[in-house]
């Protein structure tokens, strides 16, 4: 018979057998009265696109001013979000984009769907988020922008970027899908209000959701006004015309989301408080298992909670703990992706217009990119070896946390001792 130290992945009895809350369901999510008396509000107004109701311009401007920013501009998802923010630059087809490869697809589409072509930069292997190093020497005469990550809600080196962005004259764009209330290093400015765009997803799973729909913000008159129209179909409504000054799409929030998420937002703080509480047990517990190290935890707001091992010192690699914390009832995944970005079919096979491949072509590209394997070192082993990641939730309770330190204490004892 195995006794309690023998791991579930091996036939031993599991640390927990009951789900957690889960941004999945009603246990893992702020919902409630507030958010059906929101509803209801717009359902008998009758007016449930934003082109005619006010919900969704109250929401911008709430959320504007909740962010200190002079513009927000909703959109139908996080992805819309950084679609209006590309768009926004104008780049001419063929112009460079620089991002990261570990992150979700969201951050990369938008850059091929106005024609540019992503550039990728690696990552700092203690984060996952750019490195600025990288960065710099990807930097060539046809970059237009930097997407910088927030991953995880870690803080991105956001200042060092936007110094780097403004000596080249590009645009520093914020991802900030996994972010809420991130502050960044130096001073504590939240993310978003560091770059020249920052942008933000109301997707089931963030930390505050109307289902799907995003935000895009900032200072700059001139950006955030192209935004705006592209969202829009270009039509400048605020002058009263019907006409279509450039090539733009219809991402427009409706009236339904745009009530939920103002429901939301008043409850962002309290829930952002809880996950950095529980969040830091196990940061502090993360201490007593060699090989094992949280992301940087000043100013992150957990979207995921990531761990970063060193299987010579930790006796597996990452996805061995991830599996093996799976089996003790702990969800965890081993790399958050099956590959980074640059090796998905869209890029490495140019899945793109048809069979053309644009913009993967020269022209308009200077040369034609490749996305292989090598191209990002530290992305790839993060992904391969060297970090898993746990969901983490605002309605963990002490219980919760206690099961999860269990599980780790279990595993790393056991696969340290092989």
């Amino acid at each position: 018979m195995p006794d309690d130290a023998t791991l579930a992945i091996d036939g031993g009895t599991p640390i927990r057998t009951k789900p957690f809350p889960s941004v999945s369901d009603a246990a893992g999510r702020r919902l409630g009265d507030e958010e059906l008396a929101a509803l209801e509000r717009v359902i008998r107004s009758g007016q449930l696109n934003s082109t005619i109701g006010g919900e969704t311009r109250s929401f911008e401007a709430e959320f504007a001013e909740y962010y200190g920013v002079a513009h927000a501009v909703a959109s139908s998802s996080g992805t819309a979000a950084l679609h209006l923010a590309v768009a926004a630059v104008n780049p001419e087809p063929g112009d460079e984009i620089i991002t990261t490869g570990l992150s979700d697809a969201g951050t990369v589409l938008p850059i091929l769907a106005q024609n540019a072509v992503p550039v990728f930069a690696d990552v700092d292997p203690a984060t996952g988020n750019l490195d600025v190093d990288s960065v710099r020497e990807r930097i060539t005469s046809r970059t237009r922008a930097i997407i910088a990550v927030h991953l995880f809600g870690q803080p991105a080196p956001v200042a060092e970027l936007r110094a780097l962005a403004d000596e080249r004259g590009i645009v520093l764009i914020e991802d900030c899908a996994q972010a809420y209330l991130t502050r960044c290093a130096p001073d504590g400015a939240l993310a978003g209000t560091v770059g020249h765009i920052g942008c933000f997803s109301l997707q089931q799973s963030k930390h505050i959701t109307a289902g799907d729909g995003g935000l895009t913000i900032g200072n700059d008159d001139a950006l955030l006004r192209r935004a705006r129209l592209f969202a829009d179909k270009a039509w400048p409504r605020d002058t009263d015309e019907r006409t279509h000054l450039f090539l733009g799409l219809n991402y427009r929030m409706t009236e339904l989301q745009a009530a939920v998420a103002r429901a939301q937002l008043p409850k962002l703080a309290d829930i952002v408080a809880g996950r950095r509480a529980t969040a830091e047990t196990l940061t502090k517990a993360l201490a007593q298992w060699p090989g094992l190290e949280p992301g940087l935890d000043e100013g992150a707001t957990y979207w995921l909670f990531p761990v970063f091992v060193d299987a010579r010192t930790a006796g597996a690699d990452a996805h061995r703990y991830a599996a093996a914390l799976t089996a003790e009832g702990i969800p965890a995944n081993g790399g958050y992706i099956r590959l980074p970005l640059y090796l998905t079919p869209v890029l490495a096979e140019r899945h793109t217009y048809g069979e053309s491949n644009y913009p993967l072509t020269s022209p308009p590209a200077d040369a034609v990119p490749r996305y292989e394997r090598g191209l990002c070192p530290n992305t790839e082993t993060l992904i391969g070896e060297r970090m898993f990641v746990l969901g983490w939730n605002e309605n963990f309770s002490d219980d919760d946390v206690a099961d999860i330190v269990a599980a780790f204490d279990k595993v790393s004892t056991a696969l340290r001792a092989r």
